[in-house]
């Protein structure tokens, strides 16, 4: 049985801030997918606002990113670039049959 598990957060960036915020999204993301934490889908709406899909290896992971100096300092400039606008954290998969 996987422990993997979905988190999903939503942002608009802020003014002049699209093309930094990429980039420092990108920076984490790859920082995440080469420690194993787990990996990312990026979404773009119409509206210009992003949706963010993180599936976590493990919480035992996640909550090893959460004190990972270099993800806690690039989380940091990340939240100058963007506006959140929606964060779940955990999401559980439910069986449908």
């Amino acid at each position: 049985m996987s422990q993997e598990f979905l988190s999903i957060a939503m942002w608009r960036p802020l003014a002049e801030k699209e093309a930094a915020s990429l980039d420092t999204l990108r920076e984490i993301s790859g920082l995440i997918e080469s420690r194993n934490y787990g990996h990312d889908h990026l979404y773009r709406t119409r509206d210009s606002e992003y949706v963010l899909l993180r599936y976590w290896t493990s919480e035992e992971a996640r909550q090893t990113a959460m004190e990972d100096p270099e993800l806690l300092r690039c989380w940091a400039k990340l939240g100058n670039e963007i506006r959140t606008i929606k964060v779940y954290e955990k999401l559980s998969t439910l069986e449908l049959s």
